[in-house]
């Protein structure tokens, strides 16, 4: 895998796949060192106020930069494998491939550099892959070999007992002893988003910090001295997870632990906010929300329909209690997707304060500009991971990728799909489908999916079937939503946004036949959209179907229903919730 070719604006190390061979320095599951002339550790000067960040390039460390920032640090990027031997404290928030980051790291010599900066017992922080990477190995595209530091190998989740793999969303801790930077956790849900974890044995026993359930315990965290990471995302984990970056960064600091009201038990089912983004007839970037898919208002003028600005409400979202905030551009910038500055910029602004995972999804695909020049699907996704994206929204395109595959049976490997998850990982890969309900007297009438329907049709038909649509629902295909959902999970969609234009905007609750069909179809976490009009609705389709979250849009722009009022009522429901 080659580097999104796009320039950052900060300088990353090139971004290049592995094999098990290409690995070097490693004999007996360890790194054999050999020391360097010109390697040389810097002591650390008091009141230091610059934090090393090891980004290799593999996706969106912008909002760790901004969290960093956000707690008054200054950021040096890591350029040369001196860089983390001088580096007073180092944070490598690891995404992407175990494979191809190892690769990096061996390639340009900062396997060596790392071991040796962690074996010094110097100040170290690791995040996601960066916590995986110090074990011997891992199973993923492998086995391939790891740093070594750590005992064990990191495996991938058993999705064959009913869990969803990936692995997303709030989960709880259990602390195993005192790890400094999780004082402010035990009580509170953390965001996990992965397919791969390593187990706690005997052997590494004196490491594990803390540990997560999700099938089986895994290691949630480590810790040994000064050096310590973790599996979740810090970064995306809302105050709490400020607050271990806070006593990271301060660790003599005089911080005092934060009461909880309520402990965190499990998995928690999320509640999201969803803006539906487009320009406005004066060319102004807005927030606005559909009527099935109609965003303008049935007046003389018109005009698009206005909500706010998409900005300010993805913060007051983030402040009332979201678990994640998607953005939807709906006019998909059509012609040319990187020219969309706004939203881009949009991108940029909200993750300077949000510190929950950003979806954005419209116009990822391949495409040509004015002057001939051709861009790649992994190239536009590449741009809005730098801005600030956790996860890409895939609509049309994943469907005609389907439509292909289901066609021919063969996996191309050239669809934005397979592209985006093949680089970043299935957990960075949403399809949204936005199918239509089609009534039928006889189930046999299509060659597609049917349901006995829980309300009969406008002439009292019992069967129905979904027919999935691209372009903004303008657009019919002959593919329907299970046979969709079901050929995107095999092309490596790690989660699905399931909306239902028939629903959208009716405010008359979610399409529960429709979501039961799909979250039991696939193993992969659904996300339920399209007809939220109450707290109530929240609870239904998280008691009669197995969605791993649910979205509105409507009901939060326009203050009808609060999103802490829906948590409220979820948790006085006995359903999993953060708060």
């Amino acid at each position: 895998m080659e580097a999104p070719p796009f320039a950052s604006s900060t300088k990353t190390l090139s971004f290049r796949s592995s094999s098990p061979s290409s690995l070097l320095f490693f004999r007996k599951n360890r790194l054999s060192f050999r020391p360097s002339r010109n390697f040389c550790v810097r002591a650390s000067s008091p009141g230091d106020s610059v934090v090393t960040l090891l980004d290799y390039g593999a996706g969106n460390v912008r909002s760790v930069r901004n969290a960093i920032r956000h707690l008054g640090f200054d950021v040096k990027d890591v350029q040369t494998p001196e860089d983390i031997l001088n580096a007073n404290r180092l944070v490598f928030p690891g995404v992407g491939a175990f494979a191809a980051a190892m690769d990096v790291l061996n390639k340009n010599g900062m396997a060596e550099a790392l071991c040796s900066y962690i074996e010094k017992d110097r100040p170290f922080l690791g995040i996601c892959l960066g916590l995986q990477l110090l074990f011997e190995s891992s199973e993923e595209k492998g086995p391939v070999k790891g740093l070594g530091l750590i005992p064990g190998v990191v495996g991938r989740f058993d999705s064959s007992n009913g869990f969803r793999v990936p692995h997303i969303g709030w989960n709880a801790l259990q602390i195993r002893k005192d790890s400094l930077i999780l004082d402010d956790v035990g009580s509170n849900h953390v965001y996990f988003v992965h397919s791969y974890r390593a187990m706690p044995s005997d052997e590494n026993k004196e490491w594990v910090s803390s540990t997560c359930n999700y099938g089986d315990n895994f290691i949630a965290s480590v810790r040994r001295g000064n050096v310590h990471a973790v599996q979740f995302h810090p970064e995306k984990s809302g105050d709490v997870g400020l607050s271990i970056l806070r006593r990271f960064l301060y660790p003599k600091g005089q911080l005092t632990k934060k009461p909880t009201e309520r402990k965190a038990l499990k998995l928690a089912k999320r509640v999201i906010a969803c803006l539906d983004v487009r320009t406005n007839d004066k060319g102004d970037l807005v927030v606005t929300k559909g009527d099935q898919y109609d965003v303008r208002e049935h007046t003389k003028e018109n005009e698009v329909r206005e909500l706010g600005k998409p900005v300010e409400l993805a913060r007051q979202y983030y402040k009332d209690g979201a678990d994640e905030v998607s953005f939807l551009n709906i006019t998909g910038f059509r012609d040319f997707p990187l020219g969309d500055l706004p939203m881009l910029q949009v991108l940029r602004y909200t993750s300077e304060n949000v510190f929950v995972p950003l979806t954005v999804g419209g116009g990822i695909r391949d495409f040509t500009d004015a002057n001939g020049r051709k861009y790649s699907s992994l190239e536009v996704a590449s741009e809005y991971f730098r801005c600030g994206a956790d996860k890409i929204s895939i609509g049309s395109d994943a469907v005609y990728a389907a439509e292909e595959y289901l066609r021919t049976g063969v996996k191309s490997g050239n669809s934005s799909l397979e592209q985006i998850s093949r680089v970043y990982g299935n957990q960075a890969v949403v399809v949204s489908i936005d199918p239509r309900r089609v009534y039928l007297k006889n189930p046999e009438d299509v060659g597609f999916k049917t349901i006995r329907v829980t309300n009969p049709g406008p002439n009292g038909e019992e069967f129905a079937w979904y027919q999935c649509t691209v372009s903004g629902g303008r657009e019919g295909r002959p593919i329907g939503a299970y046979e969709l959902a079901k050929a995107v999970e095999e092309l490596g969609a790690g989660e699905i946004l399931l909306n239902c234009i028939d629903c959208d905007g009716q405010k008359k609750g979610f399409d529960i036949d429709l979501i039961k069909l799909i979250s039991d179809a696939v193993s992969i976490p659904v996300i339920a959209s399209s007809g939220a009009g109450s707290a109530e609705h929240f609870s239904e389709v998280f008691r009669k179907t197995n969605a791993s979250a649910a979205l509105a849009a409507g009901i939060f722009h326009r203050k009808e229903v609060p999103i802490q009022s829906v948590k409220e009522h979820l948790l006085n429901e006995g359903i999993e919730v953060r708060i």
